[in-house]
């Protein structure tokens, strides 16, 4: 179950993903008359909780600097609403895929029933922004909701992230510094790409030296590498209850079916590797279950 946990992620992921990297996607910000792309990124990232406030934003993004989140919100909702942005997120997203892989629309007839499965039985308790995301999975336009849908595991996942993160008792900035110290992430743009300033970097790396997880060069220790692992099983572990409602032959179908248009995003050249997201190159044995992401 762990296994195809990661192996769900790592097949839906980039589908999400077209929402941060896609040119017309990344223009929603500036279309909207918000400042840029991170108001752009906190609006639409959040709009599905309503007009949320920076605190409330801070904690269930998890790892964005507090002041990073303020310079956008609630600044964003004065020039446009949550709903607007929610149409004009699903509208771009589904744009993107359409223009990535013109079979996407026949590929959605067969994934939508499973994934709608899926999204209706898992449990909202303590998961936020899957809870939010869930709410907006009746498009009729079948890309759009594909894209929704794949969007609402993701976020699923991301709650179950965020917290083991807590009760491994790490902060935020902590997390990023160990993710960039193992090499989950790119170590010389994330802490920009966060909004952490030098001196709260270079502090949580302390705090983490003092634990035995990064050295003196910045670099994860063994602790450091075998902690990083141990987290990504016990997000796997939290995640793969998306699969409960799934038989074993089910669920390789799925996996099976959102291949063909995972391949179809990878050729494009859409995302960036290494990324913010840390999602790691594909190869075959991954994406029929034989491997996972570090």
């Amino acid at each position: 179950m762990d296994l195809q946990a990661r192996s769900l992620w790592l097949v839906t992921e980039p589908l999400h993903a077209v929402c941060y990297f896609d040119e017309k996607c990344r223009a929603l910000g500036k279309d909207l008359g918000l400042k840029g792309f991170w108001m752009g990124y906190f609006a639409s990232r959040t709009a599905p909780l309503g007009a949320v406030e920076p605190a409330a934003a801070t904690a269930v993004l998890g790892v964005f600097a507090p002041g990073m989140v303020a310079r956008a919100l609630p600044a964003a909702w004065d020039i446009a609403g949550p709903a607007h942005v929610l149409d004009e997120r699903g509208s771009r997203a589904a744009h993107a895929l359409r223009g990535i892989d013109p079979e996407v629309e026949h590929r959605a007839t067969e994934l939508l029933p499973p994934l709608q499965v899926i999204v209706d039985d898992a449990s909202a308790t303590a998961r936020p922004l899957f809870a939010a995301n869930r709410a907006l999975c009746d498009h009729a336009d079948p890309v759009e909701r594909l894209w929704q849908l794949v969007t609402t595991l993701r976020e699923f996942r991301g709650d179950a992230h965020l917290s083991v993160l807590a009760d491994e008792g790490f902060d935020g900035c902590e997390a990023l510094v160990l993710a960039a110290a193992a090499g989950r992430v790119p170590r010389d743009t994330i802490r920009q790409d966060r909004g952490w300033s030098e001196e709260e970097w270079a502090a949580a790396a302390d705090r983490l030296r003092s634990r035995d997880l990064v050295d003196a060069q910045g670099s994860a220790t063994e602790h450091g590498l075998e902690e990083r692992e141990r987290i990504e099983h016990a997000t796997d572990r939290l995640a793969g209850r998306l699969l409960r409602s799934l038989s074993e032959a089910e669920t390789e179908g799925l996996l099976a079916a959102l291949e063909p248009v995972v391949r179809r995003i990878l050729a494009a050249d859409v995302l960036p590797f290494p990324n913010p997201i840390g999602l790691p190159h594909l190869d075959e044995p991954v994406l029929r279950g034989g491997g996972g992401a570090a």
